[in-house]
């Protein structure tokens, strides 16, 4: 295993981050996200943030201690490994206990990178991807003395690379069973740019075995967007989303490479999903354990 090049060619601000969600079928939720920074002086560290249902933990690792292969991916941080197989973790500091093993089942992956034309832009602050829009889970982990079964689970795993955070954003996603499951992941953001900028959106939605994509590089329209919910448009599809209760936590967001902005996460969040097309609703659905993120600007 390698760490990858890209982290050897600048001493530019830079981070990357990978978001690993793992939720039981009883609605148990732990999402993972280890990352690498590169702050204005060219100084390299790492981190991993744990968040579960009522607490969350920021543990600091130096650079070295991160190793991430591409093909396949990778990563290992400390003890622990997360890749594409599944997660073996091995933690014991800071207040924090975390042992056990998942493995994954095969990804759904998108038809195409999430960004779209925008993953060429040099100029943005953040670009997004996403991994796997579900997955199924099994074996089981201990936090803290609590076990956590997430046989018949569901995975979701996404990244973010560049400088900053956009300093204003919305961000939801979840995924569900049954007869009409699904999964779907919807951004909003301000984007700056060398010579102005936009409020932009990417969206995917999983439903009755497609991926119906809307972005503004294919004409979506933001119709609404506020701390508690968002309408996007793109051409007769419309999706909205609203946020009915949260359970907010502080996690760790990047600036100009270093993780000195305080954002707030539900990672248990209850949001209202609306998706039609014309007059028809193809799917209403209620999620109570959905992960719901609003920053306003700075």
């Amino acid at each position: 295993m390698i760490i990858m090049s890209f982290f050897h060619r600048t001493d530019r601000p830079y981070f990357e981050g990978w978001y690993f969600k793992h939720q039981t079928r009883q609605g148990q939720t732990l999402a993972l996200i280890p990352a690498f920074h590169i702050d204005n002086e060219g100084r390299r560290s790492a981190s991993l943030q744990v968040i579960s249902n009522v607490s969350s933990w920021w543990l600091e690792y130096t650079a070295e201690q991160l190793q991430v292969s591409r093909q396949p991916f990778q990563l290992q941080l400390g003890l622990s490994r997360f890749g594409c197989q599944g997660i073996d973790l091995q933690i014991q500091r800071d207040g924090l206990s975390l042992r056990g093993t998942l493995r994954y089942g095969p990804f759904a992956a998108l038809q195409s990178d999430i960004m779209g034309p925008f993953r060429f832009f040099s100029g943005m602050q953040c670009a997004h991807g996403v991994v796997s829009m579900r997955h199924s889970l099994s074996g089981a982990l201990e936090l803290n003395g609590e076990t956590l079964d997430f046989s018949d689970g569901t995975g979701y795993i996404e990244t973010d690379r560049g400088r900053s955070f956009p300093s204003k954003y919305l961000w939801t996603q979840c995924a569900w069973d049954g007869m009409e499951g699904g999964s779907l992941m919807l951004a909003v953001a301000t984007i700056p740019l060398p010579v102005g900028g936009f409020t932009g959106c990417i969206c995917s939605v999983f439903h009755g075995g497609r991926e119906y994509r809307l972005a503004t590089y294919r004409g979506a329209r933001i119709e609404a967007w506020s701390p508690s919910a968002a309408v996007i448009r793109q051409g007769k599809y419309r999706l909205e989303a609203e946020l009915l209760n949260e359970r907010r936590q502080a996690l760790r967001a990047p600036v100009e490479g270093l993780m000195e902005r305080t954002i707030h996460e539900s990672l248990c969040a209850e949001v209202c999903y609306r998706f039609r097309h014309g007059k028809d609703l193809l799917f209403q659905h209620t999620d109570p354990n959905a992960s719901f993120e609003y920053s306003p600007a700075d």
